[in-house]
């Protein structure tokens, strides 16, 4: 039981990461660009 509340927790943490992530790229940030996607040469994906 512990181990299924654990697994959730974890699960939710790492939902949370990837949709701030989402979010971030979507308004022009990147981690790879040091959050400015505008000045980074085209390596943010755009």
């Amino acid at each position: 039981m512990g181990t299924l509340i654990v697994g959730l927790v974890v699960l939710g943490i790492v939902g949370l990461v990837v949709r701030s992530m989402v979010r971030d790229k979507k308004k022009g940030k990147s981690i790879q660009c040091g959050n400015d996607c505008k000045n980074c040469g085209g390596h943010c994906g755009h």
